[in-house]
């Protein structure tokens, strides 16, 4: 799962080398915390937080096939 989620981030921001993501387990959820560049992160969010939106429902569905509760935060 980590490795859609930074594959999502890395193709929207121009510098991908600084895209890190770091997983956080709490019970049985699992928050993927990703962090990027100041100057790409209005990219990652998107106008209205839209982006960061479509991130989360594919993130969400890719983890109901593995009945996987996930959360996505941006940094």
């Amino acid at each position: 799962m980590k490795e859609l989620v930074e594959t999502l981030v890395k193709a929207l921001v121009k510098n991908p080398d600084a895209v890190s993501i770091t997983v956080v387990e709490k019970g049985s959820l699992e928050i993927y915390q990703v962090h990027v560049a100041p100057e790409d992160m209005g990219k990652v969010i998107g106008r209205k937080g839209r982006i960061a939106n479509a991130i989360r429902t594919v993130v969400k569905a890719g983890a109901l096939r593995e009945n996987r509760k996930v959360a996505v935060d941006i940094i």
